[in-house]
């Protein structure tokens, strides 16, 4: 017996070009652009018998479609309905099994961590399965970062002294984050480099010639982005002394000076206090021990290091030092300031954490 013809599907404007654009659609399942399909010859009056015929699917899955979309709208157009599909081959168990292997045991080879091949040897599970679940639970065995909590006694006292400087810095004085970076080497590549062009990138020899090093001392002032620096050939407590006087003449006589400092022997030599104790507008701010993240021109020193040094090539300690001498002029023509956002008891209630999760690892 014939079914009626059923009344043309109704739709707004918008949907129908919505499901217009869902059935040109190149990238979606096929299950979604099928009934995208399906629907507009709906709206257009077509019989349901024969838009079952015409998309290859049964009479009942298109009335499916319509009652879908009159009650869900275009949201559920494509969906896969609860308790259809394909269900999972894998148990829950086995999956959850892998990944506390991943997580908490060591590979039987000996090695340091698990591979996706390995992984799949020791479970059982398909390279392509582990490699999914690892992705969706953001598992990176192959990755690794290096961290160091600080032992510092005085740690959360020094911390906030530094981080005050930072955020509330004096009326009356001027912070400056001040550190030496040590042993740069003037390396002379052993031939040309490549220029990058498209599809290829720049390139540098593996191997070099050394031609000496120099010691960049620098002090980053905290308000201004500005640098005061010298080159030294050497990285003790006398250069440190002739830094200290470099800075006492570039700064404002009628200003306090607050330098924020690592705990480097050099910084608290009996010469470099003798002096301090003659220059009394001067203070040593100290960071924690194993902190130099809290030492702004640390970051400055990375920006030295990948901008300038890293792919550069000297031919001898002078070239270096003109290299590092002409970009820091082009930074103190245009400055910019880094602005410290964390306070003090964020830092340190993440730290706290820290703490607390190597106990338990290591009494795991």
């Amino acid at each position: 017996m014939a079914h009626p013809p059923a009344p043309a599907l109704e739709l707004l404007l918008e949907e129908r070009m919505a499901l217009e654009a869902m059935a040109a659609n190149t990238t979606l399942p096929h299950r979604a652009v099928r009934e995208a399909k399906g629907l507009l010859l709906s709206a257009d009056g077509v019989p349901n018998s024969v838009i079952g015929e015409r998309l290859g699917v049964s009479r009942s899955t298109v009335l499916a479609w319509r009652r879908g979309f009159v009650e869900h709208g275009i949201d559920w157009v494509g969906k896969v309905r609860p308790g259809r599909g394909q269900k999972p081959t894998i148990s829950q168990e086995r999956i959850e099994a892998m990944v506390q292997d991943t997580l908490h045991t060591a590979p039987p080879d000996r090695a340091t961590h698990w591979s996706v091949r390995s992984m799949a040897k020791h479970s059982g599970l398909s390279k392509s399965t582990i490699q999914k679940v690892w992705s969706a639970r953001g598992i990176k065995p192959h990755l690794i970062k290096t961290f160091k909590l600080s032992n510092d006694k005085r740690f959360e006292e020094k911390l906030r002294d530094v981080v005050e400087l930072y955020v509330n810095p004096p009326d009356d004085g001027v912070v400056l984050s001040v550190d030496e970076k040590s042993q740069i080497q003037a390396l002379n590549r052993t031939q040309p480099s490549l220029p990058m062009i498209p599809g290829r990138a720049g390139t540098l020899t593996h191997d070099y010639k050394r031609n000496g090093t120099t010691t960049l001392f620098a002090a980053l002032n905290i308000a201004t982005g500005l640098l005061v620096f010298k080159c030294m050939p050497r990285h003790r407590n006398r250069e440190f002394v002739r830094f200290l006087r470099l800075i006492d003449r570039s700064v404002d006589k009628a200003k306090k000076i607050h330098l924020i400092v690592d705990n480097y022997g050099t910084h608290t030599h009996p010469n470099v206090r003798a002096w301090l104790s003659r220059h009394p507008r001067f203070t040593l701010h100290f960071v924690p021990t194993s902190s130099s993240w809290l030492n702004l021109v640390e970051r400055w020193f990375r920006e030295l290091t990948d901008k300038k040094i890293r792919r550069g090539s000297f031919g001898s300690v002078a070239d270096l030092i003109a290299a590092i001498e002409d970009y820091i002029s082009h930074h103190n023509a245009d400055p910019k300031p880094y602005k410290w956002t964390k306070t003090a008891d964020e830092i340190i209630e993440k730290v706290r954490r820290g703490r607390v999760a190597l106990q338990q690892s290591v009494a795991a």
